[in-house]
């Protein structure tokens, strides 16, 4: 036989055995143990809070085969069926149930999921669950599906026209925004919730009486409960920016005590909305914060502009700006900490911190109304070079008290300031909280109570403290139990 008849008759079926071998290889590369096991990133799939009727963000769950031959998965089986409130996606193919799902050895398959509550009938939060099984060699594993369902309040654009009380049945989910007309009043009850989604904002052209306890706050907050695809994930309330702010216009008188406010564009913006150059005296609006908490904005937290405010065992922290901006009226701080420490320990912000505004900016420079600002026993700090600026046209006369507050920056040369040895200017080495970071692999938090070792521990006087009726601080702790109370919203404890 020629060298050439022998490579046109032999060559080919060399080539053909050698595909058969490969596809008989191929099957008898998927292992039939039934010993074999797969591995999953979670054996839970766990969702936050769920709203009805909204479908919630999609999660994932890697399925992995550690074994060095394939898998051959012969059904991915959602137990709840059609009826269940979960969706899911199996290595891009959705539904119910997905049949032959291959996984090569040592890979891995991607399963999404996503939650649909409809209405539950219930002012709770109620836990629903589902199974997601795999079938394999005659064996199951399975990893379980869980979410708290709630139902909730939506209101898109709504306009509050009478006087309203929001109460703590369920919460209240805002689309665009939220307005309270002129000479009305909106009550926010003990409890009550207010989630606002991107750019949404409350508007108050009337006034507003937010009043809970400190076991039933009220709460203003962004609508995302998922976290961000960070190691570790990063909840979307840690990140600022999240909904727009609460804007108090007008000449009304505001109240919020037990409030508690995070991670949006602005916190409270108080100021006048008139036409005038300058606002006569009772067209100024007028706002009481007591034991509220402000947190994370990614602009400024308070805003006081042409109005008038007094804060009291308050903690306003960690702004991209401003912490607390005072342009026109009378303002007063006791027993406040304003403290800015944005974008500490993980860098997650939306964008850096100007580390050229200080966390309190008193501005008397441009055209307002008659200033005058009280600082007692407060907390100024943060970890910008200068936290605490005064800007007026002839500084040594502004109307201002400083006393016995703890102010980061170098001593400002003024009258208003020269005379008080009870001021605590920054020094290098001072150690003020227990927490300026956020970690959240070792579980660090922004902790903006007084460490053991804190200056500001017996800063503040006893005798104002009792002259405003401060006995007890945010948290509800004594400090008629101290001779020297600590400067600040938090009294020290072990």
């Amino acid at each position: 036989m020629s060298k050439m008849l022998y490579r046109l008759l032999v060559l080919p079926l060399a080539v053909l055995a050698t595909g058969m071998c490969a596809l008989t290889s191929c099957e008898e590369s998927f292992t039939t143990d039934p010993g074999a096991r797969l591995g999953f990133s979670a054996d839970t799939l766990r969702f936050d809070t769920v709203f009805s009727t909204i479908k919630s963000p999609t999660r994932r769950v890697m399925v992995y085969n550690p074994q060095r031959k394939a898998v051959r998965i012969d059904r991915v089986v959602l137990e709840g069926g059609s009826g269940s409130y979960f969706q899911v996606n199996v290595d891009g193919r959705a539904g119910d149930v997905v049949d032959d799902v291959d996984i090569s050895g040592g890979d891995s398959a991607y399963v999404f999921v996503s939650v649909n509550v409809e209405r539950l009938g219930s002012d709770s939060a109620l836990l629903v669950e589902d199974r997601l099984t795999f079938h394999f060699n005659g064996r199951a594993q399975q990893v379980v599906l869980e979410a708290y369902g709630q139902d909730v309040e939506i209101w898109r654009g709504r306009t509050i026209v009478h006087d309203t009380a929001l109460t703590a049945a369920k919460p209240y989910l805002i689309y665009d925004s939220l307005a309270v007309a002129p000479g009305k009043v909106l009550t926010l009850e003990p409890g009550c919730r207010l989630y606002f989604h991107d750019n949404a904002n409350l508007f108050v052209y009337g006034n507003l009486y937010a009043v809970g306890t400190a076991e039933r706050p009220v709460l203003m907050r962004g609508d995302r409960f998922d976290a961000m695809n960070y190691v570790p994930p990063v909840p979307y309330n840690d990140v600022s920016g999240q909904w727009g702010g609460v804007y108090l216009y007008g000449a009304g008188e505001h109240r919020m005590e037990h409030v508690s406010m995070n991670s949006g564009q602005v916190g409270v913006f108080l100021t006048y909305a008139g036409r005038s150059a300058l606002p006569a005296e009772e067209e100024m609006p007028r706002l009481r914060m007591h034991n509220c908490r402000l947190h994370n904005f990614l602009v400024y937290g308070l805003v006081a502009q042409n109005a008038h405010a007094t804060v009291t065992n308050s903690v306003i922290s960690n702004t991209g700006n401003y912490t607390v901006y005072l342009n026109g009226g009378t303002h007063t701080f006791v027993h406040t900490t304003v403290a800015n420490y944005f974008n500490g320990g993980m860098a997650i912000q939306p964008a850096s911190r100007d580390h050229t505004a200080p966390a309190v900016m008193i501005m008397n420079l441009n055209k307002t109304a008659p200033m005058r600002t009280t600082f007692v026993n407060c907390a100024v700090a943060g970890n910008a070079p200068i936290e605490f600026s005064l800007a007026a046209r002839v500084p040594q006369t502004y109307d201002g008290t400083f006393r016995h507050t703890y102010l980061g920056r170098d001593t400002l040369h003024l009258p208003q300031f020269a005379a008080e040895d009870s001021l605590r200017w920054r020094g290098e080495d001072d150690v003020l909280f227990r927490s300026t970071a956020l970690d959240l692999e070792t579980g660090e938090r922004f902790d903006f109570r007084p460490d053991s070792a804190s200056v500001l521990v017996g800063l503040a006087d006893p005798e104002a403290t009792r002259q405003y009726g401060l006995q007890y601080d945010i948290d509800g702790n004594d400090r008629y139990a101290s001779p020297h109370p600590a400067a600040g919203a938090w009294e020290y404890r072990d």
